[in-house]
């Protein structure tokens, strides 16, 4: 049996979500959960546990930094990427 590393992957995008699972999960080493917003993401990590988490920069109600805090409050070593489909400016910068 082969484990798998449990993966939240956050995305206003559905597409995206889609695309980012079928890589994901068909490297055969992660099983990934998808959902569209943070604050459902946060309701979600109350209940569910995850190796990793992987966010979108730029979302409406609340964005990947503040979701990225919020998840920082209660976990400080869960491994946490946050993407931007902006490449350029001051945010690919900005440290916490």
């Amino acid at each position: 049996m082969v484990l798998t590393i449990p993966v939240l992957y956050v995305d206003d995008d559905p597409g995206l979500l889609e695309i980012g699972k079928l890589f994901l999960e068909g490297q055969g080493q992660f099983n990934v959960d998808t959902i569209t917003s943070a604050q459902a993401a946060l309701t979600l990590l109350n209940t569910k546990t995850y190796d990793a988490i992987i966010s979108d920069y730029q979302m409406p109600e609340m964005d990947g930094i503040e979701l990225l805090k919020r998840v920082r409050a209660t976990n400080k070593t869960i491994p946490f990427i946050l993407f931007t489909g902006q490449g350029q400016g001051r945010d690919r910068y900005r440290s916490l």
